[in-house]
Formats: C-alpha cells, sequence, structure tokens
C-alpha cells in the first residue's frame, strides 16, 4: 500500500490548519481537523517549543500515524527552567564608550607588577584569580528524568541508568546545576546507586 509522508515543523500543542500543515493534508482528502487535534494532544508536552513531526498516511485508507521528533536537550531544559535561553558563561564586563579597546583592555589586566628591588626593575607576575562560573539554574533530578524520559528514544544508552547519565553528562558544558550540586558530583552519586529508586519508579 502506498504511503503519504508530510514532514512538519509545529508548534507543540498547537498546530492548526494554516499552511503549510493544511494545505499539506488538502491534497491527501483526509480529515484534517481530526489530525491536528490527535497531533495537538500528540505534543502538548513540548507547549512552547518547535517540534519536528512526521505524518504517515496511507493512500487507501487514509489512516495516519505520527512519528513525533524531540526538541533538542539544551531546548527542553529551557522549558523546564523557564528560561529564553541557556547562556554561556558570563563574559567579562562590556567596554564603555571612550575605554580601551577590547585587547588593550586584555593587555592591560595581563600587565605584570613591577616593583624596584636594588636599583633595578623586576617583574613580578600578577596572580589571577580562577573565573567563576555564573550559574543560571537548578534542575532537579525530578526534570532530569523528565527529560530522559521524553529523549530516551534518541539516547544511546541501553538502560534508565544509562540514559539518565547522558542526560545529565550533557549539563557539564551548561551553566546549570543539578539539585544544587555540578553535573559531575549527580554523576558520581548515580553511579553509587543515590538515585536508583527514583530511576526506576519514573519507569525508565
Amino acid at each position: 500500500m502506498a504511503q503519504r509522508v508530510i514532514n512538519v515543523l509545529i508548534d507543540g500543542g498547537k498546530a492548526t490548519p494554516a499552511p503549510p500543515l493544511g494545505p499539506s493534508l488538502a491534497q491527501y482528502k483526509v480529515n484534517i481537523g481530526k489530525i491536528i487535534q490527535d497531533l495537538n494532544e500528540k505534543t502538548k508536552e513540548y507547549a512552547g517549543m518547535k517540534v519536528p513531526v512526521k505524518i504517515i498516511i496511507d493512500d487507501a485508507t487514509k489512516e495516519y500515524r505520527f512519528e513525533i521528533g524531540t526538541p533538542p536537550v539544551s531546548s527542553l531544559m529551557r522549558k523546564e527552567l523557564g528560561l529564553s535561553k541557556i547562556a554561556p558563561e558570563k563574559k567579562e564586563e562590556e567596554k564603555v564608550e571612550g575605554s580601551e579597546e577590547e585587547g588593550e583592555v586584555e593587555e592591560k589586566k595581563m600587565v605584570e607588577e613591577k616593583e624596584e628591588v636594588e636599583g633595578e626593575v623586576v617583574e613580578k607576575p600578577k596572580e589571577e584569580k580562577p573565573k567563576e562560573r555564573e550559574i543560571i539554574g537548578n534542575l532537579t533530578m525530578e526534570q532530569i528524568l523528565k527529560i530522559t524520559k521524553m529523549k530516551k528514544d534518541s539516547l544511546l544508552a541501553k538502560d534508565g541508568k544509562k540514559a539518565v547519565k547522558e542526560i545529565v553528562a550533557s549539563v557539564v558544558s551548561m551553566p546549570l546545576t543539578i539539585e544544587g550540586k555540578t553535573p559531575k558530583e549527580i554523576l558520581k552519586e548515580i553511579d553509587e546507586g543515590k538515585y536508583d529508586d527514583s530511576i526506576s519508579k519514573s519507569g525508565l
């Protein structure tokens, strides 16, 4: 039986008959209203995000099914935290009008302090303080488990515990904590079995 496939990007839970979806469905003489209703029900958990969807229609029977993609992990985390974006670590303060050029400012910061000893100028390296990472959000383990369930089909992990570790590992490069701890600390606790019960109860 011939099948027709429509690939579309929709707003989670808010698909409409407007182009491009409506006209694409109309050419196959299917119940557009029913398809959109079912599609919105399937994608409502992704409200506020763009969701890739594949609609597969049987040419003869007009039956249909969906293959729902998932947004990137970072988008799911933004949704959970209510953030518009997950920005990289905060950079140095921007220069103000009339100040030195950016390169000169950086060079000035690196200039070594000098002190005079027995008539000679001796250069003393300026001690640099390590950069503190600016944390913009904190995820709970419950949110991590929710995101893991959403992404499980696209993860490489074979079991629930490894799937959770895969999601936690993705947070390492983000300015986020989990349960108030660094992702590396959480990974260690997962290995120690601290979250075994939570993972099991989540259905992963």
